[in-house]
């Protein structure tokens, strides 16, 4: 107990050329407040949780989840398609404001792409980089710009229509950089935006 009154002054005792200096009430404050700074740095510590950075490829499933389902099944068949079609180029993801598009090319530069997909409000495209210049004679490819074009992807079944097969085939033929021989290709998130897409 703290209650003499001599607890309350500091008596100095020389022993051994040692200084003691003892405050019985001034002693237990310090040690219940050592006990106390202990103990809350191993509650912090117990509630630090370690957070391990997201790999490309679950990056990329989480901006297809913000779809709804339907229509996440289709990017994921497309996708796949598209991946055993092209297995040596990188996927290159962007995630805009507006749609989520994901490129197929032998670089990390988007714009050696072959053909990328598109996913927005509107629907899922098919982009051909150089499609301004591929031969089109069943005339499917749509847009006006001065390089690329596209076409609606209704299905996986699209893929596999002799016409845009061919076209697949031509883009890889004319294809600003080569795909490698004998690589996998990785996914790389290129841009992730902060806004908003609307769903499908």
């Amino acid at each position: 107990m703290c209650g003499n009154r001599d607890d309350f002054f500091a008596v100095d005792v020389i022993r051994k050329q040692s200084i003691i200096c003892v405050e019985p009430c001034a002693a237990q404050l310090f040690q219940r407040r050592q006990l106390f700074i202990r103990e809350e740095g191993q509650m912090k510590a117990s509630n630090e949780v370690t957070t391990t950075p997201l790999s490309g490829e679950q990056q990329l499933e989480g901006f297809i989840a913000k779809y709804d389902p339907k229509y996440q099944k289709l990017i994921r068949s497309v996708r796949k398609a598209l991946r055993k079609r092209f297995p040596s180029a990188d996927e290159l993801v962007y995630d805009y404001s507006n749609a989520f598009v994901i490129a197929y090319s032998p670089t990390e530069r988007g714009s050696d792409a072959v053909v990328s997909i598109s996913a927005g409000a509107d629907g899922l495209r098919l982009v051909f980089t150089q499609g301004a210049t591929l031969p089109d004679p069943k005339k499917i490819l749509l847009g006006s710009g001065k390089q690329t074009r596209f076409i609606w992807i209704e299905s996986p079944g699209t893929l596999r229509l002799p016409e845009v097969k061919a076209l697949l085939e031509t883009a890889t033929d004319r294809a600003k950089m080569p795909l490698r021989p004998s690589a996998s290709g990785k996914s790389i998130i290129k841009l992730k935006s902060a806004k908003k897409r609307p769903k499908r």
